[in-house]
């Protein structure tokens, strides 16, 4: 018997996974105040398991599994707040594995059941920033493998090709007024998928910027202004999913042409407004991003600029129903909601500025003047 048999089947399970996949939509959003920018989501969360991590839990897989790192019985193990755990446990049960989530204690009970759904188990820790020695202490332990999607998750992911987020947005793009973005806007999480972004537009050559939107409690932008890569807090983000207490591995700032750093008032009202305005629920990051395309549109009218925005949407919003479509939730932490979703629509409708100062790193000048 061929010694990795286990390894080519599992393999081709994945592969088959993939297959059965159709692609991701690219959705409109009018920004009516600004002419000219035409704004499109790609929605991500149409993904078996409604999220952009979907593409990254395959990736990391098929990484390990040709680097020899996974093999029948082995417990996959990894660090996430919330939505690469249950892309990684989708997988896992694909091809047979056992998978063990380490997970912030706050992490949304939506995304744990949706863990356990797929026949991960969960072990929360107190502190965001244990995640990491936590997740190699129990797969030491249980003589398993850490998937590390920090480390892994620029590197796991083909750049080049094999229907990447950045080959598929500028493959629907093609019929559009403006089928080449002037930006595409990416929260940063590990920073693996900027980094796929990024890479693909220098290889193909493309006149596109990528601006890297940062939540508040996360050093990213920090470090990207700064060039410290040194940066730790001791918090965590209240944006799940992005944002991080230290500058991850997988984070490429040579790629992303700028950033900026969005307050969490203006992430959360641009949730209710985007419900509004699209007739469904977008995740915490999916609005984070949308309030950086925001800026750029504002930024790109005022200097006369015409051309498109690519934003990601994430995730929906249904994982979230416990937190940031909480009413009460959002008043317990002293988040006035209602006149800050209102600032939003004047921004996005009438073009006035919003209300919140965004910081912005890099090169966010007239691209006509580069």
């Amino acid at each position: 018997m061929n010694p990795r048999s286990w390894e080519a089947q599992a393999i081709r399970k994945i592969e088959a996974d993939f297959n059965r996949s159709a692609d991701t939509h690219l959705i409109p959003v009018p920004l009516p105040a600004f002419p000219g920018v035409h704004l499109y989501l790609k929605d991500e969360s149409s993904h078996p398991t409604g999220s952009l991590k979907h593409r990254l839990a395959r990736s990391l897989f098929l990484y390990a599994l040709c680097n020899g790192w996974l093999h029948r019985g082995s417990t996959v193990v990894e660090a996430s707040s919330g939505s690469t755990a249950v892309s990684e446990a989708y997988f896992a049960r694909l091809v047979g594995l056992p998978f063990l989530a380490v997970i912030p204690a706050t992490t949304s009970p939506e995304k744990i059941a949706a863990i356990e759904f797929y026949g991960g188990r969960c072990h929360l820790v107190a502190e965001p920033h244990a995640v990491y020695s936590e997740s190699k202490r129990l797969a030491q332990e249980l003589r398993g493998h850490y998937m590390d999607q920090f480390t892994y998750a620029e590197r796991a992911t083909d750049w080049r090709s094999n229907n990447n987020i950045a080959e598929s947005i500028f493959a629907q793009m093609a019929q559009e007024p403006h089928p080449v973005p002037s930006w595409v806007v990416c929260a940063c999480g590990t920073g693996g998928t900027t980094a796929t972004i990024g890479r693909y537009i220098r290889y193909r050559c493309y006149d596109t910027r990528v601006c890297a939107t940062d939540p508040d409690h996360s050093v990213f932008f920090d470090a990207y202004a700064s060039g410290d890569p040194t940066l730790r807090l001791d918090a965590g983000s209240l944006i799940e999913g992005i944002g991080r207490p230290r500058v991850e591995r997988s984070f490429m700032p040579k790629v992303i042409d700028a950033m900026l750093k969005i307050p969490d008032l203006a992430s959360l009202a641009a949730i209710r407004y985007l419900c509004r305005v699209l007739g469904r629920r977008c995740g915490g990051s999916t609005c984070t991003n949308f309030i950086g395309a925001l800026e750029l549109a504002r930024r790109m009218h005022d200097a006369g600029e015409q051309g498109s925005i690519v934003a990601i949407l994430c995730d929906g919003g249904e994982r979230y129903m416990h937190s940031y479509y909480d009413d009460a939730w959002l008043a317990a932490r002293g988040l006035d909601i209602e006149p800050a979703t209102e600032a939003v629509a004047r921004c996005a409708e009438e073009g006035r500025p919003l209300p919140w100062p965004i910081r912005g790193a890099g090169d966010l000048a007239d691209s006509r003047r580069r």
